[in-house]
């Protein structure tokens, strides 16, 4: 191979890593998971994504009352009609072979800016936190109307996200001055890279979202081929959080955003650095989200390069099993927070920065060593 040619880095997702087992353990009650937003404390470090399928106003509330945080799309559906629940039900009966088209149609719909206000309302009236989210061009001209109605976070999420954006249209959105005139949390993303996270921070901002293409309804993977494996990215975006915190002593939360399957995958993310995840799918099937057990990625609806799926996952749990179980099946799907919590004191871990230190390891062959019974089907 010539000295020219490009070297590819190697790369690991969840199923490619192990967490070693600490010199100390400690009572699982004994441990702390909340995380703050400057100054936006959540009891439980686990985030519901900003897609139509997951959060609505009810679906806000019902996390938050659990300690979590859900954050609703204020660019979809909610801010498009005043009816949602019949624009579900549409969603929900389209033939498969029509959902792209279906969804296109739909989030044609102009966005009326009265219903931003009074969906944050909603939330607020019920004593919860507002989380909203808006996609970088939005963001601007929508985001203090939010602010304004009482929203306690905002969101600024697109695919990739930088802080140099090069485009020939007027003056796009400056991250710094959008923080200095919200005066509320910002949260930024989503992103793979050490450098970019240094970067974003240095703007200001109050959070990072991880990961680019890893959720199960995205598509960003196979239409643009571009995507990092999310161990790697936590392992990057990191890097990036802690050297800034070393140079400047502020700590900025980074989130771990798709991907995310069963417990252990929200404990090899902390263990790789996160402080929150953001989980799409497994709220989709709680009784509590709106979409019937549906599900479509945040892009599905794009007018001109559509990067996500619908999927039908249908309706298994409630959202405290899911969060707090008891859970009644043996593959790590439910009571995400106490797994979280008995592997934090297997490690020694008493809160989630001491989590970051847990030592892990490249093992592909975890999930099937010993595994032969329940491989070939016959576990119960």
């Amino acid at each position: 191979m010539p000295a020219s040619a490009k070297i590819l880095q190697h790369a690991y997702g969840f199923d490619d890593v192990s967490i070693a087992p600490g010199e100390v353990t400690i009572n699982p009650d004994m441990v702390d998971v909340s995380v703050d937003f400057s100054g936006v404390k959540l009891k439980t470090p686990i985030i519901a994504s900003a897609m139509d399928a997951v959060v609505d106003t009810s679906f806000a509330v019902d996390i938050h009352k659990f300690g979590g945080l859900g954050v609703l799309n204020l660019d979809g559906i909610q801010c498009r009609f005043e009816d949602t629940n019949a624009i579900y039900k549409e969603i929900a009966a389209c033939p498969a072979k029509k959902a792209t088209s279906l969804m296109q149609k739909i989030y044609s719909e102009p966005i009326k800016t009265v219903l931003i206000s009074k969906r944050v309302e909603e939330i607020k009236n019920k004593n919860a936190t507002a989380a909203v989210s808006f996609v970088p061009q939005n963001a601007k001209r929508h985001a203090p109307l939010a602010v304004e109605a009482g929203a306690d976070i905002v969101v600024v999420q697109g695919t990739v996200i930088t802080a140099r954006h090069t485009s020939r249209s007027l003056r796009g959105l400056i991250l710094s001055e959008l923080v200095k005139d919200l005066r509320v949390p910002v949260i930024v993303g989503n992103t793979v890279s050490y450098e970019v996270t240094k970067e974003l921070m240095e703007q200001g901002i109050h959070g990072i979202l991880v990961g680019v293409g890893p959720g199960s309804v995205c598509t960003s993977r196979e239409v643009l081929g571009i995507g990092v494996p999310q161990i790697t990215a936590t392992l990057e975006c990191a890097a990036g959080r802690d050297a800034y915190y070393k140079e400047t002593g502020r700590y900025v939360p980074i989130v771990t955003d798709g991907g995310i399957r069963t417990g252990g995958d929200v404990c090899k993310s902390f263990a790789a650095g996160a402080d929150a995840v953001m989980i799409g799918s497994p709220f989709a099937k709680c009784e509590e989200a709106p979409a019937y057990g549906f599900h479509w990625g945040m892009a599905t609806w794009h007018p001109e390069l559509p990067r996500g799926t619908r999927i039908k996952l249908n309706t298994e749990y409630t959202l405290n099993k899911l969060l707090n179980g008891p859970s009644s099946k043996t593959d790590g799907t439910l009571n995400l927070i106490g797994a979280l919590k008995v592997c934090m004191g297997y490690v020694g871990a008493t809160n989630l920065r001491e989590m970051h230190s847990a030592k892990m390891y490249y093992a592909p062959a975890v999930k099937t060593e010993g595994k032969i019974y329940q491989m070939t089907g016959l576990s119960s």
